[in-house]
């Protein structure tokens, strides 16, 4: 993970030491505890500045240091503007079992642009704006590090020789440490797909035929598949439909159900590709 430092050296820059909104870079960005509190609309509106509405009439020299060395990475308004938390929706994974998939935010302006942005040119500039709204997930309940491991959607190795990085992997490695639920690589993608962009759900399934391969046991139960943005769910289900298919016992007895595993998909964005 020795490569992930100048991503992470990037966000430290921009979380403790820009007051400035990374959306908007007009108002003060504020911490990420105080955005968390409900606000009434005229808040909202006023915008103003919004790091002084929080400050006591007379802080103290170490509330002072905290607000310089704690700024956040987005004003409330741009906050609200893009945290919508969509509904979760499911897909089929097995014979009884469904895929839960739930997204921090919509495939719209500005996280679309954001999003390809990084992806495709590896813009560091929107990354503190994406890692803002990954932030927005809830956490999975009766999750911890003991527990559950989060499943980075898998590349190709001929894609990350085109790219030069994997986005996926950066963003759950951010998604792991907020979380404190360690990453789990024991997935692989084969290289005999194409890119899921542009194609129908059909299509998508069909290209992600016998897509993945686990090179080795998950090592707890409950598994957290994460992909960077999730359209139709084709592509986390065919790594949900890999996992189940490898891991499950060969027979029939109920008595058998050590293999039995927990999963659950989230993603940055849900929304067309299109």
């Amino acid at each position: 993970m020795r490569y992930l430092a100048p991503y992470q050296t990037g966000l430290w820059l921009a979380e403790y030491f820009d007051i400035r909104c990374q959306l908007c870079r007009t108002y003060r960005s504020v911490p990420q505890p105080q955005l968390a509190h409900a606000y009434s609309s005229q808040d909202v509106e006023s915008r103003g500045d919004a790091a002084t509405q929080f400050l006591p009439s007379r802080p103290s020299s170490m509330a002072k240091y905290r607000q310089r060395f704690n700024s956040g990475l987005l004003c409330k308004h741009c906050h609200h503007s893009i945290t919508w938390l969509p509904t979760p929706f499911t897909v089929d994974i097995a014979a009884g079992t469904i895929l839960p998939i739930q997204a921090a935010t919509y495939y719209d302006y500005p996280m679309r642009q954001a999003i390809r942005a990084f992806k495709y040119r590896e813009n560091m500039t929107k990354l503190p704006l994406l890692l803002h709204t990954l932030r927005q997930l809830p956490r999975p309940h009766g999750c911890h590090k003991n527990n559950s491991v989060i499943v980075a959607m898998p590349t190709t190795e001929q894609r990350l020789i085109k790219r030069g990085f994997d986005p996926v992997l950066v963003l759950a490695t951010q998604l792991s440490k907020h979380w404190q639920i360690p990453l789990w690589q024991g997935v692989a993608r084969i290289d005999n797909t194409v890119s899921q962009q542009g194609l129908t759900r059909a299509e998508r399934l069909s290209n992600l035929d016998n897509a993945f391969a686990l090179i080795e046991k998950p090592p707890v139960k409950r598994l957290l598949l994460f992909d960077d943005v999730a359209t139709t769910g084709a592509s986390l289900q065919a790594l949900g439909q890999a996992i189940c298919s490898q891991t499950m016992p060969l027979t029939s007895d109920e008595s058998h159900t050590t293999d039995y595993y927990h999963i659950r998909a989230y993603a940055l964005a849900h929304g067309s590709q299109s």
